[in-house]
């Protein structure tokens, strides 16, 4: 696991561009991996401004994000495709298409969650993904738990996870109770992985990254098994 310290989240969010563009001129029809949340927008805002520029392109990549709310539609404004289309789809030339996010309305989500696997190792498997942190250390929807889902599935969204996510809608009443979201071993079979953190509140979850523990109560951790993972944070994170 490498980390990469940087001054200011505009800086981290330029180093994932980077990795991402680098990924992308080697391979155009390259598999890319998406997270939604705050964390990578500055990433996604780069990333539009290179295609726009004419540096990339994506018109033959293919993407797949890693989550989303069970039973919000596509154009639901908290939705993560709806998220996806309004800070990154909607601005660069990528065939919608090619675009793929879990569908928050399959009637045997397990089930579905196995196709949603097949499928992206059927296209060769996701060549790099970027993952956001919890505070309490999850990644896509895989909260801590003494047993943790391999494949894309159905779980039951914590207390925790609930409230940080009511910033976002009305009340916290109106949050999805559930969703999906690839396993740990999903997003462990990508071929590189980023990793974004920025501000102090994510210090915690960053110091056990850097320590020697694996430990499903903090499930970012298991992280440390992947042979080519980069932890891209700001001062504030890393040194808290």
């Amino acid at each position: 696991m490498k980390f990469i310290v940087c001054e200011t989240y505009e800086e981290m969010s330029k180093i994932g561009a980077d990795m991402f563009t680098e990924v992308i001129k080697n391979d155009p029809k390259c598999i890319i991996g998406l997270a939604t949340g705050s964390t990578p927008v500055g990433m996604y805002s780069e990333l539009i401004k290179r295609n726009q520029a004419g540096e990339i392109s994506f018109k033959d990549v293919t993407s797949y994000n890693l989550d989303e709310y069970y039973h919000l539609s596509g154009d639901h404004p908290q939705s993560y495709r709806y998220f996806m289309n309004q800070n990154l789809f909607d601005h660069i030339d990528i065939d919608k298409a090619h675009t793929f996010v879990p569908d928050g309305f399959a009637e045997d989500p397990n089930a579905y969650g196995k196709e949603y696997d097949a499928q992206i190792q059927a296209a060769g498997g996701i060549d790099i993904q970027v993952l956001g942190l919890g505070v309490n250390g999850h990644i896509a929807f895989n909260e801590p738990a003494e047993e943790l889902c391999a494949s894309t599935h159905l779980t039951d969204l914590t207390e925790s996870t609930i409230k940080a996510n009511s910033r976002f809608f009305e009340s916290e009443d109106e949050v999805p109770k559930k969703a999906l979201t690839m396993g740990l071993g999903s997003i462990m079979h990508s071929k590189k992985i980023i990793v974004l953190a920025n501000g102090v509140a994510k210090h915690e979850v960053i110091k056990k990254l850097l320590g020697d523990e694996i430990t499903t109560s903090c499930p970012a951790t298991l992280l440390k098994c992947h042979r080519d993972v980069t932890v891209i944070c700001d001062k504030a994170a890393y040194n808290g």
